[in-house]
């Protein structure tokens, strides 16, 4: 069991890391079978669909012009690499919760196809280019050790070989955010892919799961530089227009995990002021209501559908590593049920620019993937 130490802040603020071997409390079957196959069928779709392709991608000379699949040959579809990434996550995920599901052998079929070690290899040597230092930092980066999270929980053969392909990749990605961690000297807040805290929390469930005392150090480190003095988030200011992740709630969804229990109800009542108190002060539609999705044909402005679906998560999470009978619980789970029903409904793949993204984040809400 790695357990990392507790650090104290310039307020006496205790950091303490959770046991590295935590299980998930939400790691089973439950989620609705109908509901599984069409998150899958999402990924499904667009785990080797090439085109239309939005990379990120820094052009050195000629050589470099080639086509997705040359250029990253283990994540190349779904639109983008990180998209791709936690596509494979999301198959990985609901074939080890339901592994007899009709989904299962398709499922199988294209998750070995991209896990090959000379797939893999090609990644590593991309990754590697000396003008390549931030891609996909933080987000994809975070996404990727999820991925390899969720196969080290796996203890499924087939799973394990693909396991054992992503470990350079995944040494790789470990390496490159605890290089740049400590040099990070500001936190990035925005409601998209740049944000810290949201990829930090990702971050921090796969060194439990891999067991990386390290890693957990040098998050618990960012915890307190970035976030621990942090009073009165404005989130009355949320959401940004494009946003699919809440800067407030992504920093308070990673401190309960890096805090104990009454540290984080602390740092809770400081940071999140407005969370009522009790159910009938404003647990209903007068608190914190869902986003309004305008236009889901629009790639950005899909992106509400998303913060709907990691607000959702992110509020239970909050509410789950309170003490029981705290009364800001009922607030918190009303909000949560709130974002929960207007959003997962909505996770249909009728157009391209949300389905090829947002079956992971009803994945991740419906199975309770980061409560621990």
């Amino acid at each position: 069991m790695v357990r990392v130490g507790c650090i104290v802040t310039m307020l006496t603020l205790l950091v303490c890391a959770r046991s590295a071997t935590a299980a998930p409390a939400h790691d089973n079957a439950g989620i609705d079978a109908a509901a599984a196959s069409r998150f899958a069928a999402l990924a499904l779709k667009c785990l080797h669909q090439e085109y239309p392709n939005h990379i990120s991608h820094t052009l050195d000379g000629d050589v470099d012009v080639r086509a997705p699949h040359e250029l990253t040959p283990a994540f190349y579809g779904c639109l983008d690499w990180h998209s791709d990434v936690h596509g494979h996550w999301l198959l990985v995920r609901l074939l080890r919760l339901v592994p007899d599901a009709p989904f299962a052998v398709a499922a199988r079929a294209e998750i070995a196809r991209s896990l090959t070690p000379a797939n893999v290899a090609g990644e590593v040597v991309y990754m590697r280019q000396a003008d390549r230092a931030s891609f996909e930092r933080p987000y994809g980066l975070a996404w990727l050790l999820q991925l390899c999270a969720e196969l080290r929980q796996w203890q499924d053969p087939q799973a394990q070989q693909w396991l054992a392909a992503l470990q350079p990749l995944e040494s790789e990605v470990a390496t490159r955010l605890k290089n740049y961690l400590p040099k990070l000297r500001y936190p990035i807040r925005i409601g998209e892919h740049d944000q810290t805290a949201f990829a930090l929390g990702l971050i921090w469930d796969w060194a439990g799961i891999a067991g990386d005392a390290q890693m957990r150090s040098a998050l618990a480190d960012a915890a307190r530089r970035f976030y621990a003095l942090d009073r009165a988030c404005p989130l009355t200011y949320e959401p940004s227009g494009e946003d699919f992740l809440s800067p407030c709630l992504a920093e308070a969804d990673f401190m309960r995990r890096v805090l104990d229990r009454a540290a984080f109800g602390k740092w809770l009542s400081a940071f999140l002021p407005g969370i009522p108190a009790k159910a009938s002060a404003g647990a209903g539609p007068s608190w914190l209501t869902p986003a309004v999705v305008t236009d889901r044909s629009d790639p950005k402005l899909a992106h509400i559908d998303g913060l709907n679906l990691s607000r959702a998560w992110m509020l239970e999470g909050i509410a789950h590593a309170l003490a029981p009978g705290d009364g800001r619980i009922a607030a918190l789970s009303a909000s949560a049920r709130l974002h929960r029903d207007a959003a997962v409904p909505a996770v249909t793949g009728e157009h391209y620019e949300g389905g090829h993204w947002l079956g992971t984040y009803a994945v991740y809400l419906t199975t309770g993937a980061g409560l621990h």
